[in-house]
């Protein structure tokens, strides 16, 4: 009687894939919770390019929970698109913050200006340095997930 069984050992790919979606689903569930924190807790009005990255960030946690039950690796369809335009207007917002937008195209003239930083920890980390950090770290993710899938 043979008794070795053949176990594979390599790691699923679609259990990758879900991990790293979990992942990416977990940044934009904390960045959107923290968002809202930070407007309606602690009173910050966010300014133009903030709603804008908003409207990218909030449909990212429902588009990947999504995603996750049952796991659909096609889900990086969905949500990538949403996660670049959102490190776009991040980097654009950062880029403004540091003075290397002229001040003719800034878009926040009225209400509250983008250009202003309403909150600084540690001496460096901004709103629109965390939004950055968010947005690629899930587009990171996001990508690696659909180049795994196609393989």
């Amino acid at each position: 009687m043979n008794t070795s069984a053949h176990f594979d050992t390599r790691p699923d790919k679609s259990s990758t894939g879900w991990t790293l979606v979990f992942i990416a689903w977990l940044i934009a569930t904390v960045s959107t919770l923290g968002a809202l924190f930070l407007g309606e807790v602690m009173g910050y009005t966010p300014c133009l390019l903030c709603w804008y990255q908003r409207i990218a960030m909030f449909p990212l946690a429902l588009v990947l929970a999504a995603g996750l039950l049952p796991f659909d690796p096609r889900v990086t369809r969905y949500a990538l698109p949403l996660a670049l335009a959102g490190l776009g207007l991040a980097l654009f917002h950062l880029a403004l913050i540091a003075g290397w937008i002229p001040e003719s195209i800034k878009p926040c003239q009225q209400d509250v200006p983008c250009s202003d930083v309403v909150v600084v920890w540690l001496g460096f980390v901004t709103i629109p340095l965390l939004s950055v950090l968010a947005f690629a770290t899930i587009v990171g993710l996001l990508l690696v997930t659909h180049i795994k899938g196609s393989k």
